[in-house]
């Protein structure tokens, strides 16, 4: 069953509505009879399960995992919520079990209003940066040639600076780069690829960037061990020496024990139970509440396999570093104990997959409010992270190049030129020639670097507005390409120029009455 439902705010609802007509319309209703009496249009509980169960199996957002006691879970929600009733009429405080009682649909199953829609824009605050990973890769065959764009002023100035008519310069040292602008460098980057990888031209419902903490995204990236795991400065918000001990337990079972306890018949159960009593006292999940709505937007991805690990590699690099080491250890156990053909069952009538998607589901995702689909879409979650949990926490590589390399460019040694447009100095070949595939790609990080010079040319905030606009439009000659790609209309350029205001009418005719002087004609003009 392919969902209809794309990216975007109040997804979760979304999920609600379509799962609710979905079941509406192939849940097949027929005659039933009970104590002497007929009824028309209703079905049994248990046929109500199995129609439910198969619809969530089929559809990608949810996915095989679901287990028929969810669905009697979710059917229980429904008649709570009166999307289901009784032969009698009856919901609200009845129990659904799975047996032949028989049920119906109401009229009309109420279908959840969306909320209102908040009132922050993410991407109003940063401007919107350049991807840098959109260039095609080389292909083995032919050496690859780049066009290169010749300028006749351009070279010009260079023919005049290699003859000497321009012979003054000199070394501009950039500022070391302050902290801030970093973490808004960060920020911006991981905002912008968020969007791009869900498809939408704004986060707006989907994630507040005022919840967004640059530093957290800087520490998960650099204080990590050879393991990728996160290394916490702060050793009181590490997992309790007995946990870890536990955890170790139980990932290296049966050797490696730390507890120093003697071994009897169920020890490993007793372990597990400890280690999944301490991961269910915390309110929050792992994925916190404020992040609950972009992940639940990354479940739509999951069908491809590549998509999905890219969307979660960026959403699981925005947690708290606590949060994420926690996710990292507990993960490589739930893991280990799956894949562990030594380890006894856990649970006398769970296979060890399943119960550690059911213990630790609700840990690492759900929502504040409560949402009815909670369960269902934690399930879907965490089993796919179990089974690609190394690549999912590992950091992405392409985006720290790209916002590394940024940040090189922006500490670059400049050389400027008397007389000559030091922007414009970016070209370094002024003829078409065959290349290596090396200095192609080189290159390819040189284009990277002109289009990181023009956000800043736009985001230099000392610059006069005359002296932007003669940048900019120095620029559009040089680079017509990269130009027309970052303003493809003339509406995003007057964005970054308010408009000056206008002349009142009064002093419109005072200035006309000024500047236009009466011609006086002379009679005659004599010699």
């Amino acid at each position: 069953m392919e969902s209809k439902i794309t990216p975007g705010p109040y997804r979760a609802t979304k999920l609600w509505n379509e799962t609710i007509e979905l079941f509406r319309a192939r849940m097949p209703l027929k005659k039933h009879r009970l104590h002497f009496r007929t009824h028309d249009r209703c079905f049994t509980a248990s046929e109500g399960v199995d129609c439910l169960h198969e619809l969530l199996r089929s559809n990608h957002n949810f996915g095989p995992e679901v287990t028929r006691y969810q669905t009697v879970q979710l059917l229980k929600k429904f008649l709570k919520n009166h999307v289901i009733e009784d032969i009698k009429g009856r919901w609200g405080k009845e129990d659904f079990e799975d047996n032949n009682r028989l049920y119906r649909f109401p009229p009309s199953s109420p279908l959840k209003p969306y909320p209102k829609k908040s009132s922050y824009l993410i991407c109003d605050m940063y401007p919107k940066f350049p991807n840098w990973n959109d260039y095609d890769v080389p292909k083995p065959g032919p050496v690859p040639v780049r066009p290169i764009i010749l300028n006749s002023d351009l070279w010009h100035k260079r023919h005049s600076i290699a003859i000497g008519e321009v012979s003054e310069c000199r070394i501009v040292h950039r500022e070391e780069v302050s902290q801030g602008t970093v973490e808004g460098i960060w920020k911006s980057m991981t905002v912008a690829h968020l969007q791009k990888i869900l498809g939408l031209d704004s986060l707006d419902g989907v994630l507040d960037s005022k919840l967004l903490n640059p530093k957290h995204i800087i520490y998960n990236v650099h204080h990590i061990n050879k393991q990728g795991v996160v290394i916490l400065e702060n050793k009181l918000e590490e997992l309790p020496h007995w946990v870890l001990s536990a955890m170790r337990c139980l990932a290296n079972w049966p050797n490696g024990s730390e507890l120093n306890r003697p071994m009897y018949p169920g020890f490993e159960r007793d372990v597990f139970k400890t280690i999944a009593d301490y991961f269910q006292k915390p309110k929050e999940p792992l994925l916190t509440f404020e992040f609950y709505e972009l992940f639940i937007n990354m479940l739509g991805l999951l069908q491809q396999k590549r998509d999905g690990i890219e969307a979660l590699q960026v959403c699981c690099l925005l947690l708290p570093p606590e949060n994420r080491r926690k996710l990292q250890l507990l993960m490589r156990m739930m893991t280990r104990i799956v894949h562990n053909i030594e380890m006894p069952p856990l649970h006398a009538a769970v296979a060890n997959r399943m119960l550690m998607i059911q213990t630790f589901s609700r840990c690492i995702l759900c929502s504040e409010d409560e949402v009815d689909l909670d369960e269902l879409l934690a399930t879907r979650l965490v089993s796919f992270m179990m089974d690609h949990y190394q690549d999912i926490l590992r950091v992405p590589e392409h985006l720290q190049n790209a916002v590394e390399e940024y940040l090189a460019h922006l500490r670059r040694v400049q050389i400027k030129y008397a007389g000559a447009d030091a922007d414009a100095m970016l070209a370094s070949h002024i003829s078409c020639h065959q290349i290596s595939t090396e200095d192609f790609k080189e290159q390819r990080s040189s284009q990277a670097a002109v289009e990181a010079l023009l956000e800043e040319i736009i985001m230099d905030k000392s610059m006069s507005v005359k002296e932007k606009k003669k940048k900019l439009k120095q620029f559009q000659k040089s680079y017509p390409d990269i130009y027309k790609k970052r303003f493809p209309t003339t509406d995003s350029e007057t964005v970054l120029f308010p408009e000056k205001p206008k002349l009142r009418p009064q002093l419109m005719f005072f200035t006309m009455k000024k500047s236009f002087q009466p011609f006086h004609r002379t009679r005659s003009f004599r010699m």
